[in-house]
């Protein structure tokens, strides 16, 4: 009983760290590729040509990872995987470009609450273990 209630947050989280991954890799990366985007890889040293180059290769890899969430849903690594993504994309445009932080739709908004949603399932996927355990 107890593990099937914990079942449909789990499910939530994975279809919300879904759908903002494929969007967040599909909108702003491949079908509008978005100045703010482009010019983090430009900061790195990259040509406007290669950088929407790997902005797009970016953008696929993000797709794919959100489709994980679909895949794996019981799984540990994925969301470990997120919560490390979350703080090294964070850790990146804190040393590129610190001044997005305070703009009014920033990374620390969106990074904050996707590693949240991870650290969430991570509880719920212990208690639902230790449930089944008992």
């Amino acid at each position: 009983m107890m593990s099937s209630l914990l079942n449909q947050p789990l499910r939530m989280i994975q279809w919300g760290l879904a759908v903002l991954w494929i969007y967040q890799g599909l909108i702003p990366k491949i079908l509008f590729p978005a100045v703010d985007e482009l010019r983090i890889w430009q900061l790195q040293g990259f040509s406007e040509a290669a950088a929407l180059w790997l902005m797009r290769c970016s953008g696929t890899v993000e797709m794919i990872f959100g489709g994980l969430f679909l895949i794996c849903t019981q799984t540990k690594w994925l969301h470990l995987l997120n919560i490390a993504g979350m703080v090294a994309l964070s850790l990146l445009i804190v040393v590129l470009k610190p001044s997005y932080f305070i703009q009014a739709f920033n990374p620390f908004v969106m990074n904050l609450a996707m590693a949240m949603l991870s650290i969430i399932a991570l509880q719920l996927l212990k208690l639902k273990k230790h449930h089944h355990e008992k």
